[in-house]
Formats: structure tokens, sequence, C-alpha cells
């Protein structure tokens, strides 16, 4: 954190001008507040985590409570840390009041209680990123910071009034976001939030009601918006909260989530489940791709992943005959039409392996009341049930324990059973869906997979819970022992107020800690989730949005991508696309200007796209790098990379379509559909005819070219 006695400002010499006390005196001073604010801020944080981590753990509702204080104070101080001063994005000053009001990653206050940040989420805040010439949305004037290590290394003001230009020393209205524009990329996404601009930000505060769709091309800041969405949503809906569901955030490879991996922290959220669909199915993690087409567009149907509710129906159902269950004191009948009672415990929704202790428990019931208790007690009785070698053998034929994986493997080798279960494939589509090895899982397996995990349950779990189940009820039975024996004495020593408190049975429950007792960890990519973000939502097939809608009952999803990104083709609008798999009035919103990539790349790579998508939406680029797009022969890699890295300390590039290039500390290696949401200051294209042909080579040329922000190079073997 710097000094109050050390300038925040570190202006190079050719901006001396801005250093002038009379344009950042004020700044200064105000720095100087947040500074023992912060410090105050952190030292009091500090003090609260540990006096709550020192405090009794305690249970149940309250355990759950101490951890929640100390999650959100761990997460607050971490927050602070992370920054210092430049929390600051810059400040605001309106017509109606010549103020200052400056604007933050998180709100900050002094000790009297003085609002020095604005929560750059907050309403007061949009004018920061909203307000334009055309609509200054009250502001006389605006300025932005560029932070460096730390301290000010330069600052815009934008004057939207006459009256805001009285103390200004930079008066380019764009410059700002133009200048960050240039800067040179990194491994990780750049820090962008203090020059969102208002197309963006519009996007970034827009309802989370239903569907939002956010259609641009390359450079538009999709991803932009999508990461700084997830952060507003958080804080300005309450609905959303982590207590609530919170905010799954999907994007389309694991480079892609390691490049973002510090704009949501940055953002001051750090709880925001972050996947790829492969993430959220056990078998994503070796799955290969479908190499058979018609198999990859059979799979890809919403319709087929309708085939597991039929599959896990055939294992629902109850035995067509009764049959005798023999116990310690006599022989009971189990009729046809009993089974059928028990089977229908199972209540809807709940997954199958789960309900099968409800049909176990019906069944128990069932034979306990024709038992009659004369011979036993019921606790015997249902104990011996519970234990019971027929009662549970026909129940492991009737309503098995079931493994997802297994279930899918059938319907791949059991010709029969897929026809059950998909009576409208043909037969030239059910022998093409039979493989020699049905656990060999690809990309278009998973979306069955997780339906049928979802459905099924794990197994494990099933068996964890009720292990659980039947803990409690021991200690609950240890507890009203322990409760009986301290009734008899309060008995003895004549504590009346004790023996009222003791009987009763609220007591009894209390005194039992669940938390202790066998448990199971969570998946927490299962869901429900409040709000799921999708980041190159154009690639999702039908099925594979059925793994997102099982994880959002709610609908409320944001919806960013681009028809002409998509590598197998995007013929119809996203309305008629989302309508077909079950998400309707949906709002769309677009972004139509090319913030990062030159108008020399895109110059070339309009032609590419178009030639095989005529209506392609393709954006307009805001700036020239004055670089030429270079053409040349793969011999000429290593010497181009060389050369390239000499003459810049900074920045980084990719070599796209050479799989035998090495990656180095600043050079990616990639193949073109892996390239997808990346930005480099160099890329280098190897061979892009190779990529293929027809609507996916031409994506995949098109999205590899316009990763570029600087300087493209293409080169060809021949």
């Amino acid at each position: 954190m710097n000094s109050p006695t050390i300038s925040v400002f570190d202006l190079p010499d050719r901006l001396a001008a801005k250093a002038d006390p009379a344009l950042v005196g004020g700044d200064e001073r105000h720095f100087a507040a947040i500074a023992e604010s912060l410090a105050r801020s952190i030292a009091d944080l500090t003090d609260r985590l540990d006096a709550e981590r020192r405090a009794p753990g305690g249970a149940g509702q309250a355990a759950m409570d101490r951890d929640l204080e100390i999650h959100r104070l761990t997460s607050r101080l971490r927050a602070l840390r992370r920054f210092g001063l430049d929390l600051c994005l810059g400040h605001i000053v309106s017509l109606e009041d010549p103020e200052p009001v400056y604007i933050g990653r998180l709100g900050l206050a002094d000790s009297s209680g003085r609002r020095l940040l604005i929560d750059w989420r907050s309403p007061a805040a949009e004018p920061f990123f909203g307000a334009t010439h055309a609509n200054p949305m009250g502001l006389a004037s605006r300025r932005r910071y560029r932070w460096t290590r730390g301290r000010i290394s330069d600052y815009w003001d934008e004057v939207f009034t006459a009256a805001g230009f009285e103390g200004h020393a930079a008066l380019d209205d764009q410059s700002a976001f133009i200048a960050s524009l240039g800067g040179s990329r990194t491994s990780r996404m750049r820090d962008v939030l203090g020059t969102i601009q208002a197309d963006q930000d519009a996007i970034v505060r827009a309802g989370s009601g239903g569907p939002l769709v956010v259609d641009g091309g390359p450079g538009t800041g999709k991803t932009v918006v999508a990461l700084h969405r997830t952060a507003y949503l958080l804080y300005a809906d309450s609905r959303l909260g982590h207590r609530r569901g919170g905010v799954l955030f999907v994007g389309p490879h694991r480079p892609y989530l390691n490049y973002v991996a510090d704009v949501l922290p940055s953002l001051g959220e750090e709880g925001v489940q972050t996947c790829t669909l492969r993430d959220l199915v056990a078998e994503g993690a070796t799955a290969a791709t479908e190499t058979d087409p018609e198999v990859a567009r059979l799979k890809a149907s919403a319709k087929l992943v309708t085939a597991i509710e039929a599959a896990v129906g055939f294992y629902e159902e109850p035995p067509g005959k009764g049959m005798t269950i023999t116990t310690h004191w006599s022989d009971v009948w189990l009729s046809a039409e009993e089974w059928a009672e028990a089977f229908e415990a199972a209540e809807p929704g709940v997954p199958h392996n789960e309900a099968r202790g409800a049909v176990l428990e019906q069944l128990v019931r069932i034979i306990v009341e024709k038992h009659g208790g004369d011979d036993a007690p019921e606790p015997l009785l249902r104990r011996s049930l519970l234990r019971n070698r027929e009662l549970l053998t026909a129940l492991n034929h009737a309503w098995p324990l079931i493994e997802a994986a297994d279930l899918v493997a059938d319907l791949w080798s059991v010709p029969a059973y897929l026809r059950r279960c998909a009576p409208w494939l043909s037969a030239d589509e059910l022998r093409r869906l039979q493989r020699t090895d049905p656990r060999a899982w690809t990309v278009s397996d998973l979306p069955l997979l997780d339906a049928a995990r979802q459905r099924l349950g794990d197994p494990e779990t099933s068996r964890i819970r009720r292990r659980q189940k039947v803990a409690v009820a021991a200690e609950r039975e240890r507890m009203s022992g322990v409760v009986d024996n301290l009734i008899a004495s309060a008995v003895h020593d004549d504590g009346e107020g004790v023996l009222t408190m003791l009987h009763g049975q609220d007591l009894r429950e209390a005194l039992v800690d669940e938390a202790a007792l066998p448990g199971t960890d969570l998946d927490r990519l299962a869901g429900p989730f409040a709000h799921i973000v999708v980041d190159e939502a154009q690639e999702l097939t039908d099925a594979e949005w059925q793994m997102l809608l099982l994880r959002c009952p709610s609908r409320s999803f944001t919806i960013v991508g681009d028809r002409a990104q998509a590598r197998h083709g995007f013929t119809e609008s996203w309305r008629e696309r989302l309508a077909r798999i079950g998400l309707d009035q949906i709002r769309l919103t677009s972004l139509s200007v090319n913030y990062r990539t030159p108008e020399e790349v895109m110059a070339a790579a309009e032609p590419v796209i178009r030639a095989a998508l005529p209506d392609a939406n393709v954006p307009t680029s805001i700036r020239a790098s004055g670089i030429p797009v270079v053409h040349g022969s793969t011999a000429d890699l290593d010497s181009i990379l060389t050369s390239w890295l000499a003459a810049h300390a900074e920045g980084t590039a990719a070599v796209i379509g050479d799989r035998t290039f090495a990656a180095t500390s600043r050079v990616q290696s990639l193949p073109p559909e892996l390239s997808k949401g990346l930005e480099f200051d160099l890329v280098v294209l190897v061979d892009p005819e190779a990529f293929g042909t027809g609507v996916e080579g031409a994506v995949d040329r098109y999205v590899a070219m316009t990763r570029a922000t600087r300087q493209l190079v293409i080169l060809t073997s021949s």
C-alpha cells in the first residue's frame, strides 16, 4: 500500500503537465483518506476473522452461520489486500455537485461513514461506464486512471459540458480506452474494468430475468461482458447470491478458463463456480472426439437424451407376481399389488438410487402391518426385514442400484434395449450407435451420461445417506436414553423446571449433531444454480444444452456467442435455436464494434468467413495497428518468432496450427479449436488451409486470425 506522504501519481516526464497540483491535488488528498481507511479496514477485518476462528464451532445452523461469516470476512480481506489504492478506477463529477464521486472495485467508507469509494456495480456508479456525449447521464466530466505497480502512470479526462472544462488536462474522450487497446497481452486476461464501454456496460447491468443473448463478433468484448455481468448480478440481485444457488460460469475449454481465471477475483467475486461442459461429467476428462459425423449428429439431439428416462424406467417396474417373505417369526405373502403400492412411494423428482430407500421402507411397512406384531416387537421385525435376503434380492432385481456409466454402456451394446428406449431410431441408426467398446466415451456421450447420473443419483451417495440415517437413528436412541436418565435424576432431586425441559421432544432432537455423523461431499457443479453464464454458446448442441437446463430450473441465463464462429454451422436465428431446446421469451442484444482486432487483420479475415457465411455478423474495427498482415513460408517460423521476441520485451504470441511446435513462456502452441476466446499480440497461422473445408474450416481460420491484437502472420508450406 502507498504511504500518504508519497505521491500516488508516478507520471513520466512527457506527462509532467498532468502532475500540476491544481489538477491532481484533490485526488492526492482523497487517496490519503483511502489509504487510511484501507489500513483501518484490514486491521478490523483481521481482528474479527481471528475472533470468529477462535469462537466455538457450535452445531447445526450455528456452525453454518459461523462458516459463512468466516468465508465473507476472508473474501473481503483478500480483496482489500489484493489491490490497495488501485481499488479506485476513477471519478465522476455531476452537473449538480462539483464534488467528485470516486468509483472503486469495492465500496469503502472512512471512520465517520463518509463514502470514499462507490462500488462499480452500484446504480450510482453507472454513469462512470455508461455516459456518452449523446447521453452524458448528468455528468460534467469523468476521469479514468491507469495503474502501474500500485501507482498512477496516466489518467484521462472526458468533458461532457462546458461546465466540465475547468481543471481538466486531457480532453480526448476515447484516449483511456484506445490506449488500453494497444497494451501488451499476458498469459491472463488484462484488467479492463476501468475502460468498459457504454454498449458493454448496458448489457452487464441488464436484469437477470429469463434468458439474455449477447451476440457479437470477434473483439467486441463478449467475454468481458460475460465476466463482469457475472460479478454484477451477484452484487445487484439478491436472488442469485451464493446461499441461493449462485452463478455458474461455463467456458469453451480449459485454456480459456485459465486465461480468465483472475478476472472474477479482481472484481471481488471468488465463489463463482467455473467449468467447461467436460467438467460436468467425470468421464469428460478423458472423452475423445466422436469420429463418425452421423453418430455425433444423432447424439447431439435432445430427443436421444429423453431415452434415458425410458432406460431408467425399465428398472422401476414392480414384479408381476407375488412372493412369500420368510421372517424369524412367520411367513408373509407380498402380492403383486402390494409391490406396485410400494413402488408408488418413490416421489417424483427423487433420483432412482435414492428413491429405492423409500420403496424398501414402504415394503417393510406393508409386511409389518400384515404381520400384526403379535409374535415379535416391531423394532426387531423392522431390523430383521431390512436385512432379509429374500426381500432384498427381489428388490435388487426389480429396483436395482445402477451406475450411470453402466446404463449408457448398455444402450450402446444391447440393440434391443436401445430400441425399447428410443423406438424412433431406424435400423441403420440403431446399428451405427452400437460399438465394440461401449465405454470408449466420446464428448458426444457426455450429455447422456450426465442425464443418466442426474436421473439415477450416485449409488454410493445413496449408500452413505442410508448409513447416515441409521447413525442418526442410533444417536437419537442413545440421546433419548441420556435424557431418560436425566429425568430420573431430576425426579429424585425434585427439579421441576428441568423436568419440563427434558420431556420436550425438541431437546432430544437438538442433542443429535447430525453434522458430526457420516456424510458425503456434494458435487459443486451439480446445481441447481440461480443463474448460468455461457460463453461461446454457439457451439452447444441441443443435447449439451440439456446439461445446463437441468442445472438451472429458473431458466435465468446469459448466453454469449457469435453465430459466425459456430464450427458446425448456425443457420437459424438465436430465437429459433433456443426455442428448439426449450428457452423462449429471450432478450437479444448485440455488440457490433470490434475493440480488439486491428482493421488490417479484419480486412484479411472478413473474406474468409463471408465465403462460407455471407450473412456473418462481422464487426467494425475502431483502430488500426499500422502493421500489415504478413504472408510467408513455414520455414520462416523460427526466425519470425525470434525477431518478434527480440523486438518486444512484453506481450504474448501464439502459433496456431503447428502441432509440432513446442510452447514457451511467451509463445503458446494451439490447435485452432482451442484458440477461441483468447487473444495475443502476435498470431502466426501455420498452413491455415489445412484447418479443414466447408464451414468448419472457414470458422477455424476466421477465429484463429482474429485472435491477433497487433500483428497477424500467415505461413504456408508451398
